[in-house]
């Protein structure tokens, strides 16, 4: 039984994929995923992001796809002030369904010195302006920064919501971004029966405050693991497990949530039923 699943979250247009993004595409379809999101992370990528999307839309049997630039908080050393005028071009100029991904990220030994999450916020608060200025939601990128991040949307009165992306904070946090109108992004790692803080937060919040992401080719369900080495490649083609992963965690059967979990997408993503 497959069910219309939207992918909130991928990088689909990575290098990873040349070789056979057409068939993971198809394959993808077949899986149940109608939709997917085209997440932007470093300015000289963007093209791609582009040229993925209008590859993606040629194809008659893909799931949808939808635009999101923007400079994520890790990649903040490669970042230039001029990047954020793409930022705004690319709004300007494409249909984007939100910017992303953006906010705060002190994983990092060297982002947590002052001059670096000083530039992480200055970056952060520019991309949430062009938010607002575009009328958009935002996809959030947020590690060892909860509070702060917070912080800043509160500052900017930030009132057009979006998806907390692979969320990592506590039952507290969570309620937070919820509060502010967040969708809580759900990745492979709820496959994992260690992932004792998922689970709780998932269990707290119910259904009606989650959304799907494989955040490929990262994060990839445990199921879907090959190698205890290298890195096996997460795909949109895995997301049926995250949904059963969730169903799991949650004690209710796929069918009941999955209706509920497009839903949110849209709703997170101001996009038409």
């Amino acid at each position: 039984m497959t069910y219309s699943l939207f992918d909130t979250h991928t990088h689909f247009d990575v290098p990873d994929f040349d070789a056979d993004r057409e068939q993971l595409a198809y394959a993808a379809k077949q899986a149940g995923v109608d939709a997917l999101v085209l997440i932007g992370f470093v300015q000289s990528r963007f093209q791609d992001l582009l040229q993925t999307q209008e590859f993606l839309a040629r194809l008659s049997n893909a799931p949808t796809s939808y635009l999101a630039p923007g400079l994520h908080p890790f990649y903040i050393e490669q970042h230039r002030t001029e990047h954020l005028l793409d930022v705004e071009q690319m709004l300007k100029h494409h249909d984007c369904v939100a910017v992303g991904e953006i906010g705060l990220d002190t994983f990092l030994k060297q982002h947590k010195q002052p001059e670096l999450f000083q530039k992480q916020q200055q970056y952060f608060s520019a991309q949430l302006e062009l938010a607002q200025q575009f009328d958009k939601p935002i996809l959030l990128h947020i590690r060892k920064s909860h509070a702060e991040v917070l912080s800043m949307l509160k500052q900017h009165r930030f009132k057009l919501g979006g998806i907390a992306h692979a969320f990592s904070g506590g039952v507290e946090e969570a309620k937070a971004f919820t509060k502010l109108g967040f969708k809580i992004g759900v990745t492979g790692q709820i496959t994992n029966p260690n992932a004792k803080k998922l689970h709780q937060v998932v269990q707290t919040l119910g259904v009606d405050h989650l959304v799907l992401e494989t955040d490929c080719p990262d994060m990839t369900p445990l199921c879907c693991q090959h190698s205890k080495e290298g890195r096996t490649r997460n795909t949109p083609v895995n997301l049926p497990y995250v949904l059963q992963g969730l169903a799991q965690s949650l004690n209710r059967t796929e069918s009941e949530i999955a209706q509920i979990l497009w839903t949110n997408s849209l709703q997170a993503l101001h996009l038409d039923a």
